[in-house]
């Protein structure tokens, strides 16, 4: 069979049991947390203990309400029909002597059938209130019976009972108003001891939750104070066989951890103070062949451009190394100063990599003072400009501004320096102030001239200033990122 070879691949439409299962993955709920399902753990569990032990005790109540109620109506039932019958076995039989007999009795819900004419104190518990099968089996079967009815809405026990007299049979009304009285004050009462119970089972389940929550939030504290830099934080030790698993294995990690970056701190540390002897003994070399550069041949002379050039990089990256260990060791001393904000920014970007690199300053921020340490801030703007100067097209702005919100009291100042690169993505922008950061990000804005520590300095020379550093987008729409530092800052009367 031959195929067509321009003819088009037909995809068979997505099926709709796949669109609802894709559907379904969407909307599917959150997962509740640990705490959230122990309360509702403990929560529906008293509730279904209450409901369960309610409606057995409620049950068993009821059974034992109509029992009573049933064998104390069939008592009276058959005393009373003694008592009619007594009345209808005289020499002189009458309906009327049994009912009047009856009434004087206090008996007042009852009817008599006496030779199939039916006599009753009132019409209300008449004949039309006994069910017709009832009738049949006691006045035409002649068998005692008894059967649950309705009157005027009520419920009602309905006993019949054959008198001995011929053609002759009592009817008895007993009311269960009162037993149904008695189970809704049973009910009332099992619903406030349901309410009672499934209160204190949520209350239980909130003070076990906290409890059981409470090792896992010290953890999580304990993790990130870790992260802050305090290695040394440590979980309490405890008795419990299941949290003492817990502690000991999370202390055992925290050792490993700290003794790790102990470990890689000092190591930094040793190598770039090794590397500076031989550093510097280089540098002296390369100084002295700049000096007779001349008398050099031309490919001597480039070759001795590539060297300065390494020994330069070399020099920032040891420097760098140096910065860092001294952050790991806790060894940074900051010697603040006030300083003028504009003046300062100005004075850093003149001694930078790119001393032309143009600077405008908002009016307000003309009287910005800062509070900070001048080096390593001098430091913090220089490494922004090298890293547009690297990395972002060669060419940047510097703007020195208030924060977003103007005619706000003034708390910040931002030095913003904008560059022409390819821009950073938003998912990536937290990667480029980590250490020797590398990966996607580094494939658009790394090269051989950076080792990846600029921008991790700079993040931490500005955290210990109380700021902070971010990029976005730039405002203008072109190409390029937008490296936003925030300090602290007042303003102040010149």
């Amino acid at each position: 069979m031959s195929v067509d070879p321009t003819s088009e691949l037909v995809v068979p439409p997505t099926t709709a049991w796949g669109r609802l299962r894709e559907r379904a993955a969407r909307w599917q709920p959150r997962r509740l947390g640990l705490r959230t399902r122990i309360f509702l753990m403990f929560g529906f569990g008293a509730l279904f203990l209450a409901v369960f032990l309610a409606t057995v005790a409620y049950t068993f109540t009821r059974s034992s309400v109509v029992t009573e109620r049933d064998r104390a109506a069939l008592e009276q039932t058959y005393r009373n029909a003694q008592v009619a019958q007594n009345e209808l076995s005289t020499n002189n039989p009458s309906a009327s002597a049994a009912l009047d007999r009856l009434r004087s009795l206090g008996v007042s819900r009852f009817a008599i059938n006496y030779r199939g004419a039916w006599s009753a104190p009132t019409a209300q518990y008449g004949p039309d209130a006994i069910p017709q099968s009832l009738q049949t089996r006691v006045i035409d079967d002649g068998t005692p019976s008894r059967m649950i009815t309705r009157v005027d809405g009520q419920p009602t026990i309905v006993v019949g009972v054959p008198l001995t007299v011929t053609q002759a049979s009592y009817f008895e009304f007993v009311p269960l108003s009162d037993a149904a009285s008695t189970l809704n004050s049973v009910l009332l009462s099992l619903l406030f001891a349901g309410f009672i119970t499934t209160l204190a089972g949520a209350l239980l389940g909130t003070l076990v939750a906290g409890r059981a929550v409470r090792p896992l939030g010290d953890a999580a504290q304990a993790a990130q104070a870790i992260a802050g830099g305090r290695l040394d934080t440590r979980l309490e030790p405890t008795d419990d066989p299941d949290l003492r698993l817990l502690a000991n294995t999370f202390n055992d990690m925290a050792n490993a951890l700290q003794q790790r970056v102990e470990r890689d701190a000092r190591f930094t540390s040793d190598v770039s103070h090794e590397l500076r002897s031989p550093l510097m003994t280089l540098a002296a070399s390369v100084e002295v062949m700049q000096a007779r550069r001349e008398e050099m041949p031309e490919r001597a002379q480039a070759a001795l451009d590539l060297l300065v050039a390494d020994v330069t990089r070399f020099q920032g990256l040891v420097e760098d190394l140096l910065e860092i260990s001294r952050f790991d060791a806790g060894a940074i001393r900051l010697n603040l100063e006030d300083l003028l904000v504009a003046e300062f920014v100005r004075q850093a970007v003149a001694v930078s990599s790119m001393p032309h690199t143009p600077v405008t300053v908002a009016e307000r921020a003309e009287r910005v003072v800062i509070r900070g340490d001048r080096r390593r801030l001098a430091r913090v703007v220089a490494n922004l400009i090298d890293n547009a100067r690297l990395h972002g097209g060669g060419d940047a702005t510097v703007t020195v501004s208030e924060p977003d919100g103007e005619g706000d009291p003034l708390g910040h100042i931002w030095i913003i320096v904008d560059d022409r690169g390819a821009g950073v993505p938003v998912e990536e922008r937290h990667l480029v102030f980590e250490r020797f950061a590398r990966g996607a990000v580094a494939g658009r804005r790394s090269s051989s001239d950076g080792a990846g520590l600029g921008l991790a300095l700079v993040d931490e020379h500005v955290r210990m200033h109380g700021g902070r550093v971010w990029i976005e987008d730039r405002p203008d729409g072109e190409s390029g990122a937008r490296f936003v530092l925030e300090l602290p800052a007042e303003e102040v009367q010149l």
